[in-house]
Order: C-alpha cells, then sequence, then structure tokens
C-alpha cells in the first residue's frame, strides 16, 4: 500500500506510542518523514527500529517557537516540501482536578498540547499552502466528554477541537484540509503513566477494558490506520472532522458508570 507514496510528512512527537506506530505506518504507505522529538533518548531508540533515506529525525520542543522554525526550514531543506503536517506531540500530566493543578503544569499542558499547534501551523503553513495539503491534530475523546481529575488536560483536547474546526474554515479556500482523531484509551507509554498516577491503578486495565463496547483497549495502530486515512487523497473531501477512534468508548463510559451504580 503506497497511498502517501512521495508525500512529505512532519510528524511532532513521533518516537513513542502512537507517534510512532504513526511513522511506521506513513513510512510504509511511501511517505517521507520529519520525526520530531524533545527526547534525544527517544529519537535514538525509534531510528534503531525505524530508519532510512525517507526517514529523518529532529530533536525539537514544540512549545519552544524557534525550534518549530527551524524544525520546518530543516524539513524543506532535507525533503524539498511538505504536504502534511501530524500534530501528535502531547502531554498528559497532571492528573489532578483543576483546583489541584499549579499555574506551571497549566502552562506547561497548553503550551505542548495546544501552542504547538499554533507553532507548526505558522511556520508550515507557507509550504503547505503550495502543496495544497493537509493538516491533522491528535485530540482525544476527552475533549469532548471530560474526564475525571484531568481538567486541564481534557481543557487542552477541547480547545484542540475547537481549533481544528476553526483552521479548516480559515484554510480551505487554500485547498488545505484540517482534521483531527481523537482516541479514548489507547496502550501507550503516556497511557500507563497516567494509569500509575490513578487512585486506585489496579483497577485500571479492567476500567479501560470495560469503557470500550468492542471489548478490549488497543494499541497505537488503530489510531495509525485511521491518520492514514486522513492525510490520504482517500479522505479529499473531508475536512473540520473529529474522528472517534473510540470503539464506542463514549457510550462505555456511560456503560460503565451504570454497572457501578
Amino acid at each position: 500500500m503506497t497511498i502517501l507514496k512521495d508525500k512529505v510528512i512532519l510528524l511532532t512527537g513521533g518516537t513513542a506510542g502512537i507517534g510512532y506506530e504513526c511513522a511506521k505506518a506513513y513510512e510504509k504507505a511511501g511517505a517521507c518523514i520529519s520525526i520530531l522529538s524533545d527526547s534525544e533518548e527517544s529519537i535514538t531508540e525509534a531510528a534503531k527500529k525505524l530508519s532510512g533515506d525517507r526517514i529523518h529525525y529532529i530533536k525539537a520542543d514544540v512549545a519552544v517557537e524557534q525550534d518549530m522554525e527551524k524544525a520546518v526550514r530543516e524539513t524543506i531543506s532535507r525533503f524539498e516540501r511538505i504536504d502534511a503536517v501530524h500534530n501528535n506531540a502531547g502531554i498528559s500530566n497532571p492528573s489532578k482536578s483543576l483546583d489541584e493543578t499549579t499555574s506551571g503544569e497549566w502552562d506547561r499542558l497548553f503550551n505542548v498540547n495546544v501552542k504547538g499547534i499554533y507553532h507548526s501551523t505558522r511556520y508550515a503553513l507557507p509550504a503547505l499552502k503550495i502543496t495544497r495539503g493537509n493538516i491533522l491534530n491528535t485530540t482525544s475523546l476527552v475533549g469532548e466528554i471530560g474526564q475525571e481529575i484531568h481538567a486541564a488536560y481534557s481543557a487542552t483536547k477541547g480547545a484542540i477541537n475547537a481549533m481544528t474546526k476553526s483552521m479548516a474554515l480559515d484554510y480551505a479556500s487554500f485547498g488545505i484540509r484540517v482534521n483531527a482523531v481523537a482516541p479514548a484509551g489507547v496502550w501507550t507509554p503516556m497511557l500507563r503513566d497516567w494509569s500509575n498516577q490513578q487512585p486506585h491503578p489496579s483497577e485500571i486495565e479492567q476500567y479501560l477494558t470495560e469503557i470500550h463496547p468492542l471489548g478490549y483497549c488497543p494499541e497505537g495502530d488503530v489510531v495509525a490506520d485511521a491518520c492514514l486515512f486522513l492525510l490520504s487523497d482517500m479522505a479529499r473531501f473531508v475536512t473540520g472532522c473529529i474522528l472517534p477512534v473510540s470503539g464506542g468508548a463514549e457510550l462505555g463510559y456511560r456503560k460503565f458508570l451504570n454497572n457501578k451504580l
């Protein structure tokens, strides 16, 4: 399958979890990929498993404007164009109620999860106008339905949902599509960290199984397949879409809570 043949994708947060699964899927589909991470260790580990002429790693923090300006320039220098930006980088800490969240924690969440998209869009947009490319944001089901002891994180994802729709309207005249993918539970290092922060960590695996009507909490490859579709020409008439890849979890949350009552 080469539905992304010769497309150039700038992928943030692409060395672990959902991002790494996306990188593998994009490479298999024929794309050239600039993979960004703020962790040199993570880049080193990813490069051991995924490398080649069509893969380029860049150490960059999406929250730092200068890093993203440089990453865009470096991507164009290496591959001569940008066809798509996948804003996947994100953090979830802290797992706290709003009143317990510090100002610094709040700012860090918004700087990475939301402002990171602002940075990549601002600097990649001229290249995307040339290619009539597209933008894909990784959001979360909690941006729509909320989540207990995770108010700040949920707020960032709600912001991404609204921003995705506004961006779709702003850039449609340039032929640029803007969409988002919204997973529920997905087994990633970030989810495992979150699990350990919960009041009853030993119950989390059962909880994550219960909330998905399809009967399991998936790995990141299920999200990568949806992202592959949204970045490809198969989704050429799709824009402003927040696509749930949730196994019906928005229904399952209610099922789980009802079983507990």
